[in-house]
This record gives C-alpha cells, structure tokens and sequence, in this order.
C-alpha cells in the first residue's frame, strides 16, 4: 500500500510539473481553467504528502486516517478535474448559481484550510475563518466596520469559486510563475549548478579575511535568488558553510546567524524574490523587470552591509586570517562546469534584456537545463535526475500553492465586503495620519504575519490591508509594497518565532534564540533600508541619475559606519560613545535631505579621526572637542 501511494505521488507530481511546462511556454489556457488544475493537483499531493495527524500508528496502511487521507485527495484531484472541463460553466452559472456550485465552492474553501493547515500551520486557516464569520456575520458589528450583509450562497461562490476570491490573481501568480521558477531551482540543484554556486562562492571571497563567513554569504544569496525560499536555503546551503565556519573559528551561534541572514535576504533579491516579484507586478500593473530593478539596490545594500560586519567581526579574530580548507580554482571550476550557468544566463537575459513573461522565460530555462548538461559526461542528467527534479520541484511548491489558495479566501472577503478600505482608514486614524507611526505599525504587522505565514502570504494580506494606507500618504505604489515585503520576509530571523534563524541554529548546535538575536543584529540594515526607501525613493531607482548615485554613495557610507557601531571595532575596540556617535551618523547619512547627509558626514568622519588618528595616545585622555578642533 505504502509503495502504490508513493507512485500515485510520483505519477501526480510529474504530471503536475509537465501540465505547468506545457502551459508557460507551449500553450496559454483560460485563468480559471490553468488554475482549477493547478489547485486540484496540488491540493490533492498535499493530503497524500501530508498526515492528517503526525502519528506513524495513526497513519498506518489500513488505518481509517489513511483512508480519509486518500479520500481528500482523490476528491481534489475529482475537483480540480471538474475545474478543467466545465470552467466555462462555472463562470456563466456565477450570475445565478446552482446548488451544484454553492457546494462546489464550499468544498474548495474547506479542502483548502484543511490542506493549509496540515502544510503550513494553524495561523493562515484561522486567518481565513476569523474572515469568512466576518463575512457572515459582519453586518452586526459597529459601523466602521460593518457590512450590508451577505447569503451564504453568495459567500462560498464568490470567495470559493470567482477570480475576485479563491481563484484570483494570488492562486493565478502560483499556477503561472511561481511553480515553473521552482521548477527551475529543482533542474539547477540536480543538474550540479548549486554546488558549483558555492564553489563559485568559495573561489570569489574564499581567501580573503573571513572567507568562511563570506562564503556563506555569496553562495546563499546565489542559490537563494533563484529558488526564493530562506529556510530551505539554509538546510541546503548551511550544512556546507556553517560547521566551515565553526572550524575557522566563529563560534556556533555567529556562523549560524550569518547563514540565517544571508539566506533571508535571499528573499529580496531578484529575480525570483521568494515569488513576490510575480505577485507585485501583478498588484501595481507593473512590468517585472521594473519591480526587479527596483529591488536590486537596497538588497546589494544589505549584503554590502553584511560583507561589512564579517569583515571588521574577522578583523578581531586570529583564527579567521588562516585558511586551512582547499580553495578551488575559478578557472577550473568553470571549465569543468560553467556550462551549467547557461541556463541561469538564459534566464536573466529573457528576463531582464528581452523582457518575455516571467513563465516564459522560466520555461526555456529550466527545458534548456537537460541539453546543456550533456555537454559534458560528468553532469548529464538520466531520466531517473529528470524525474526527482520534476517529482521535488512540485514537492517545494505545494507550501505556496497553498498559501496563494488560502490567501485567495481572505482576499475574497475583502473584495465581498470592502472592508479593505475600512481597515487603512483605521490605520491612519490610529497613526494620528503620521507617516512614520503608520509605519511603524505596518512593520510591526508585518513582522507578525510574516512570523505565521509564508511571505508570500502575508504580503499578499498586507498588500489588501496595510499597502493603501501607506500610499494614501503620499507614498510611492512600489516603495509602499516593498516595504510590507521586506518586514515580511525578515520575519524568518526575528525572535520569538524565527525559522531560519531555528534551522541554522540546530545544524550549528547553538542556542536558538540567541542565534536569532545575532541574526537580527547582523540584519540590521534590513530593518532601516525600507524607511529610506519610503522616505526617499532614489534608492528604489525613481529619481535623476544624479539623485540615485548619491543616494547610493550616502547609503554605502551610513552603512559602513553602522556597521562599526554595531560591531565596536574599527582597527582597535570602538569607544561606546563613539558607537552611540556612528549609530546616529549612519541614520543621519541614510535619510533623506543633503542637510542630514552633511550633518551625518561630519560626525562620522570626526568619530573615524578620533578612532584611528588620536585614540593611540588614549593615556592622555583626549577629547572629542580636542578632536574638532585640531580637524
């Protein structure tokens, strides 16, 4: 029984992995149709995939659990089925709906929070139920937050059957991009091109101060960009580079904090973006290499700001300045294996130099995989790799499939009910209209959400909910949305429930919380950059040239200088005054306005005098003032 559930999976996966490739590159079909297949085949590998109870007694073959269990999956893959043939139905029968379709669009709404809670967790289906009461009962609750009032009829058609709920643009980015470019990371980690990311990492910073550390850095947010995804990032990736560090010297919670970090801010890099990218794009009408573009600053700042703080962490640390592991050439690396880069190349130059949709291009590059691994003997894939990347690729994706799915019920009641409006009017009433106390709040909303759900699922709320409010005031569509993304996704690092900061720290072996604090620490940036960037949209590349490289150049300074206060050393141990000092210069040097840019300069530039020119005769007790005045 065991082995025949195991080739339903396999059998469902390929097929789902070859309907998505055939659909983005060879064939385009009707959103509801792409989407009712997408959704019946995931969902249905979901309950197959995953218990209904974690208990191997209860989950036995035979057991009445692992009936039910084939039962939900069947009857998935029945409506996903009945998606496919009769999405013409469907969409006429809306006007006036049937019984039929009333208990169709039940259905999916609760196979959906069940399949999501078995994935993810309880937070997102409690999420979509505190929603779908509001929606039945809403009408009773005072009036800035009431509602006219709705059958239950109308309720589980719209939010489980239109394209305003379940299937809309949430589970649409999901049919159509998201599980292709997963795909693609799956082809590239089979074919040998992750490995030669981290070797390619290696040769690049390896043998400079803090190699190790750096490493991890660059080889996370290599393999991380395209795949998106953090935590599966640092299973991957810091299995190789965290006990590399601990041998070099870092202790087990840092070496476990810089992979932490690393990965997260995979999640804002382009292309992929964890996803969002796709979603943005398709929130604010935009094209994504425009999305893409704009994110490309602020996160080269924050791996910048990292390569910074290993930097001065290493300086201090004897061990760190030996390099007792084999560095393997660049030149060699990339004769035996940099024809396996084809694909990456085809990938970004589709997207950013041609332009073809994101699903396009993610399906030349990951067809493109196959072919090019035979041109050498070493790395040609077998139908046996084919079929595991295939088989492992939909595996990675069912946690957004679900996500989009569930996200699609909340966006549906909010799109019934408009209580979207309602909710940005309460957040910039409570803000008292102030823009730095909304986003204040919507970071510390973001965060939260972030903690329970995936990214892309909490971006997705926040951009219905939060997003409006901040561009009511003024903000730019982009900077707002970016901003929700970033406190999103940095979520992963930040306590009390810090998942990749978790994961990181149980292969390090270190203490889970104080790894996520160090995480954090050495994120800092992450955490100040989308303020600037709201404040000041240069770094977002909307402005004059000029106004964009001088953002950049005051960017880079604020944070060199915050990354000395953070750390407290420059060439000898940083005084804590003069910490205090660099912390406000470097927030000064990253806001807006060439008046606290100047400002900012000055008292980072008097700080490094003091630090690197007078602080030898320290015996005699000089004084910042002696400073000013012999500068």
């Amino acid at each position: 029984m065991v082995k025949i559930k195991g080739l339903i999976i396999s059998a469902l996966a390929i097929t789902m992995a070859l309907f998505h490739l055939y659909t983005g590159g060879i064939h385009i079909l009707p959103s509801l149709q792409q989407r009712g297949l997408h959704f019946g085949l995931g969902i249905a590998l979901i309950f197959l995939l995953y218990p209904t109870i974690k208990s191997r007694n209860i989950e036995r073959p035979g057991s009445i659990v692992f009936f039910i269990d084939l039962f939900l999956a069947f009857s998935a893959f029945l409506l996903g089925i009945y998606f496919f043939n009769s999405y013409l139905e469907i969409i006429i029968g809306l006007v006036r709906p049937s019984t039929l379709l009333v208990v169709t669009g039940l259905i999916s709404i609760i196979i959906t929070l069940e399949a999501t809670r078995r994935i993810i967790g309880w937070t997102l289906p409690v999420i979509a139920v505190i929603f779908l009461v509001y929606a039945t009962f809403g009408q009773n609750l005072p009036l800035l937050l009431s509602h006219s009032g709705y059958s239950l009829e109308r309720i589980f058609t719209e939010v489980g059957l239109s394209s305003e709920g379940l299937f809309g643009v949430t589970l649409g980015v999901s049919a159509t991009y998201v599980v292709l470019f997963i795909l693609f990371g799956s082809f590239l980690e089979k074919s040998g091109a992750g490995k030669l990311l981290i070797d390619l990492a290696f040769s690049f910073v390896g043998r400079f101060r803090g190699g190790p550390a750096k490493v991890a850095v660059l080889a996370s947010a290599f393999t991380g960009s395209v795949s998106g995804y953090s935590v599966s990032n640092v299973a991957t990736t810091g299995v190789i580079t965290i006990p590399l560090m601990k041998k070099s010297g870092y202790t087990p919670r840092y070496a476990a904090a810089v992979e932490a970090a690393a990965s997260s801010g995979s999640m804002i890099l382009p292309p992929v973006m964890g996803a969002v990218a796709f979603l943005m794009a398709d929130f604010l009408q935009m094209e994504f290499y425009k999305v893409a573009f704009a994110a490309l600053i602020p996160a080269l700042l924050y791996y910048i700001s990292i390569f910074f703080m290993i930097d001065l962490r290493s300086a201090q640390m004897e061990a760190n300045n030996k390099t007792d592991y084999k560095l393997p050439s660049l030149k060699e690396e990339l004769r035996k294996k940099g024809h396996l880069l084809i694909p990456l190349v085809i990938l970004i130059y589709l997207l950013m130099v041609e332009m073809v949709p994101p699903a396009l291009a993610a399906f030349w590059g990951t067809i493109t995989i196959p072919p090019v691994c035979l041109l050498r003997k070493e790395t040609r894939m077998d139908l046996k790799k084919i079929s595991e990347a295939l088989v492992q690729g939909i595996k990675l994706s069912l946690v957004v499939v679900a996500a989009c799915a569930t996200a699609g019920i909340v966006i549906g009641v909010i799109n019934l009910t408009g209580v979207g409006l309602r909710l940005s009017s309460i957040l910039i009433t409570i803000s008292g209209e102030n823009l730095f106390f909304l986003l204040l709040l919507t970071m510390v909303a973001s965060i939260v959400l972030g903690m329970g759900l995936p990214p892309v699922a909490s971006y997705i709320i926040l951009a219905v909910v939060a997003a409006p409010a901040i561009m009511e005031l003024g903000v730019p569509a982009l900077a707002a949305h970016l901003f929700i993304f970033y406190y999103g996704s940095f979520s992963t690092i930040t306590p009390p429930l810090a998942i990749a900061s978790f994961t990181a720290s149980g292969i390090a072996n270190s203490d889970p919380i104080k790894t996520s604090l160090t995480s954090v620490r050495l994120a800092i940036v992450a955490f100040v950059v989308p303020f600037v960037f709201v404040y000041g949209p240069e770094l977002l590349l909307i402005g004059s040239a000029f106004e964009v490289t001088v953002a950049v150049i005051t960017a880079l300074i604020g944070i060199y200088a915050l990354a000395v206060a953070v750390e407290g050393y420059l060439k000898n141990k940083v005084t804590i005054p003069s910490r205090i000092l660099l912390g406000v210069g470097s927030i000064l040097m990253l806001s807006v306005g060439i008046f606290m840019d100047i400002i900012g300069f000055v008292i980072i530039l008097l700080v490094f005098v003091y630090e690197l020119k007078f602080r030898k005769v320290d015996e005699n007790k000089i004084k910042i003032s002696d400073v000013i005045e012999k500068v």
